[in-house]
């Protein structure tokens, strides 16, 4: 099959969706690889890199996007939509309960699109997800230790403190991958964290895996309030698989939190778990509410594209061979990745996105049965 990388074109965006050693096994398995020119410079990767293993660098986008097999990192952008036909599959990040413009757009182009986030394993992993989860925890409390720096509009406080001075306190709402991965760097730097969580069993796990100065508490909304008024940074780490993030700290939550304070919204790419949750760039990150200091870039990991890349493409690796293997059988072969088909020959695939927006859900098995 032939398989096109398209360079990503969302704002900073320097990921790429496969690492030359990741093309490298694509064409020794009998692909053709298409990448687009400069698509790897933001991760650190040449195109001689990839020319080195196997691949053919275009200049042009419109010859990626005629693949039949389209891998990108980030969704298409309003400027690719005239690239989707029918025969196109696309395997990338969708987040599409929060996109309503793109759900009907992949719909009324009738491909195949299958979302990273949305590929699920039978015991309910998402493993496309998890390191960009991973990688977006850790660095919500880098971003928020930088805007607690006072010249950064914060409240001037040094995250693990000093001797003699406490720390700044960590609170984090959920406690799956993004929010573990936010304790584990938080407590590293010596904060104050407390992680409210509604599964008990979750938080008896945390706290036995993790050190330091952590507090768990059963997450209900009183609860959530206060632990969210006490905080000097305020990380956001909800998730709903495939849906749109439940808005469970409110306007008035967020009001109660000190000036200064920093409140870090890793769900915003489901549509964020805030009242006060809108979308930002890497060029443009922060906007204040009420005092507090609001970061929701929609696309985190993008600011470590080296790390994020080889991450990403470790594990899509298999995923995109199956697909270039077989097509669309691969779909029907791998249930994991029938799970994560979005839209399908012009219908929505996936139950949670079509709910979300009062589209037609119909289910992918039924729809392979006419293929």
């Amino acid at each position: 099959m032939i398989i096109g990388i398209p360079k990503e074109i969302k704002d900073r965006e320097y990921r790429i969706a496969m690492t030359p050693g990741g093309v490298q096994a694509l064409v020794a398995a009998g692909n053709r690889v298409l990448v687009q020119a400069g698509a790897g410079a933001g991760s650190g990767f040449a195109d001689a890199d990839y020319a080195r293993n196997g691949a053919e660098i275009s200049g042009s986008a419109a010859e990626v996007w005629s693949a039949g097999l389209v891998v990108k990192v980030k969704e298409p952008q309003p400027v690719e939509f005239d690239f989707l036909r029918p025969d196109l599959i696309l395997f990338a990040f969708l987040h599409l309960a929060a996109e309503e413009l793109l759900t009907r757009e992949l719909a009324r182009r009738g491909l195949t699109a299958i979302g990273y986030e949305t590929v699920e394993t039978d015991d309910g992993k998402l493993p496309l997800l998890k390191p960009m989860s991973e990688i977006a925890g850790r660095i919500s409390v880098q971003i928020g230790a930088h805007y607690l720096e006072k010249k950064n509009g914060g409240k001037g406080k040094l995250l693990g403190g000093v001797p003699g001075v406490p720390p700044a306190r960590v609170t984090i709402v959920g406690g799956g991958i993004v929010g573990r991965n936010a304790a584990k760097i938080a407590l590293g730097m010596g904060g104050d964290v407390t992680i409210l969580d509604r599964d008990h069993d979750r938080l008896r796990h945390l706290e036995e895996i993790l050190p330091g100065r952590l507090r768990t508490l059963s997450s209900d909304p009183s609860r959530l309030a206060e632990a969210a008024a006490e905080a000097d940074l305020l990380i956001g780490a909800v998730l709903v698989k495939g849906a749109r993030a439940p808005r469970v700290i409110t306007r008035a939550m967020i009001s109660a939190m000190q000036a200064g304070s920093v409140a870090v919204d890793v769900s915003v790419d489901q549509g964020g778990c805030m009242e006060t949750t809108r979308p930002t760039t890497h060029s443009d990150p922060v906007y204040i509410v009420d005092g507090v200091i609001h970061y929701a870039v929609t696309n985190m990991p993008g600011a470590v594209p080296h790390t994020g890349t080889h991450a990403l493409s470790n594990e899509t690796l298999p995923y995109v061979a199956a697909l270039a293997d077989r097509g669309i059988d691969a779909i029907r072969g791998d249930a994991a990745l029938a799970r994560g088909v979005n839209t399908f020959g012009g219908e929505v695939a996936y139950r949670a996105v079509a709910e979300a927006f009062g589209m037609k859900h119909v289910p992918i098995r039924k729809l392979l049965q006419g293929v």
